[in-house]
């Protein structure tokens, strides 16, 4: 087995808001979390703690009962995950604030026998299967959404997790329904890696290769080797950022089963 990440904040003036562990249990297999602290626009959240705090208490929570709850399946992971943080920070916090502290979230979790995931919101999941042909997991109901309602914040406001707008991992345990599930028999995945967008960026907003040669590059040059591929582009003065953030926090995880 062989599990390779990094991590890099998109200012180096600014907290990394992403999270990104691996966990072997004793038990055997492994576990990957990856999470994307969304960043809110500026003004108030209703939070005191800010969005790296609760992409730690989150990202943690969801390390720990991956690994050592195998008899519950990944979306009871994600709910009780959700509630344990919420309850962490009820007292003091407003969570009930449509811009409460949230993210994104990507876990694998595999045994001898199979391999499961969850995808919730924008972070991209891919499998290798031992043939090479390579599957993107996604969510995307954010890439539905016109980019001119996004770029007004009440009307994403109103949009965030909520009917026919997109969810994120909040304060409210029901969102692990949303999230995209799935297994696989453990002989049919070869390698996993899972993304934020700001790694993803290399393939769905740059297009220097499709997902399987994201994966190539993942496999060569290892997760560093893809974000300072990304960070390369993004600095190229002649080319535009290709979103609103020309840096973003960037994070990827690679393990070949």
């Amino acid at each position: 087995m062989r599990i390779d990440l990094a991590s890099a904040p998109g200012h180096q003036e600014r907290p990394n808001e992403d999270w990104v562990s691996a966990a072997i249990p004793a038990s055997g297999g492994g576990v990957l979390v990856v999470l994307d602290g969304v960043t809110p626009p500026r003004g108030d959240d209703g939070c005191v703690h800010g969005v790296p705090w609760f992409a730690a208490r989150l990202g943690g929570r969801l390390t720990e009962l991956s690994g050592s709850r195998r008899d519950m399946p990944l979306d009871q992971v994600l709910a009780e995950s959700v509630r344990a943080t919420a309850e962490a920070h009820r007292d003091t916090c407003d969570l009930s604030h449509v811009r409460t502290p949230q993210a994104t979230v990507v876990v694998v979790r595999w045994d001898a026998e199979y391999v499961e995931h969850l995808v919730l919101s924008d972070s991209v999941l891919l499998l290798e299967a031992p043939g090479g042909e390579v599957t993107a997991v996604l969510d995307d109901r954010l890439d539905r959404i016109p980019p001119e309602v996004l770029r007004s914040v009440a009307a994403t406001d109103a949009l965030r997790n909520a009917e026919g707008g997109f969810f994120t991992a909040a304060a409210d345990p029901a969102v692990a329904a949303r999230a995209v599930t799935g297994r696989h028999p453990r002989g049919r995945v070869r390698a996993v890696a899972a993304l934020t967008d700001g790694a993803s960026r290399w393939t769905d907003t740059f297009g220097q290769g499709d997902w399987a040669d994201c994966l190539a590059v993942l496999r060569k040059e290892g997760a560093q080797g893809l974000i300072g591929r990304v960070r390369a582009i993004e600095s190229d003065p002649a080319r535009p950022s290709g979103r609103s953030k020309r840096h973003d926090d960037a994070s990827a995880v690679y393990a070949e089963l």
